[in-house]
C-alpha cells in the first residue's frame, strides 16, 4: 500500500529551493500550455527567464500560472509540489539584474534557450524575458515509508 502525506510549508520551500526544474502551466484563449523550465526559488518568489514566443504570449494574455515540481525515485518514493500564482514580467533594469543574479547563483552555466525561429517567413530575434512568480497557493505531497 502506498502511503501519501501532505508536506509542511517548510518542506515545500526547501524542496523548491533544491530542485530548480519543473513544468510551468499557463493558458490563453481557454487552451492550456505546459512547458519545462529551470527556475530559482528565493524569498517565497520564483524567478525564471525565457526567450519570447508562445510562452510569453500566453503569460501576457493571462498571468495566472501553475508550476509543478517533482522528484521521483520510483513509483513508491516521490515528492511533488504545485505552486499557483501570478507571473509578472520584469521590465525595470534593477529587477532584471536582481532576477538574473538569483538565477545565476543557482545555475552558473544556465543560458537562455537560443534558437532560430521563423514566423511568417521572417526570422524572430531572441529577446529574453525575465519573470517573477508570486505564489498565491502552494501544496505538496510525498510518499512515506
Amino acid at each position: 500500500m502506498l502511503n501519501v502525506e501532505d508536506m509542511s510549508l517548510e518542506e515545500m520551500q526547501r524542496f523548491l529551493e533544491h530542485i530548480g526544474f519543473g513544468h510551468l502551466g499557463c493558458s490563453r484563449d481557454d487552451h492550456p500550455y505546459v512547458v519545462p523550465i529551470y527556475y530559482a526559488y528565493y524569498r517565497e518568489s520564483i524567478y525564471f527567464f525565457t526567450t519570447e514566443g508562445l510562452k510569453t504570449e500566453c503569460l501576457a494574455a493571462n498571468s495566472k500560472v501553475c508550476l509543478q515540481v517533482e522528484h521521483v525515485d520510483d513509483t513508491h518514493h516521490w515528492k511533488s509540489v504545485i505552486v499557483r500564482g501570478e507571473a509578472e514580467r520584469l521590465t525595470r533594469p534593477e529587477t532584471i539584474e536582481h532576477a538574473f543574479s538569483i538565477i545565476f547563483k543557482q545555475y552558473q552555466t544556465l543560458m537562455p534557450p537560443l534558437s532560430r525561429t521563423t514566423v511568417g517567413g521572417m526570422e524572430r530575434g531572441n529577446r529574453i524575458a525575465f519573470y517573477r512568480i508570486s505564489p498565491t497557493g502552494i501544496t505538496g505531497r510525498k510518499t512515506i515509508g
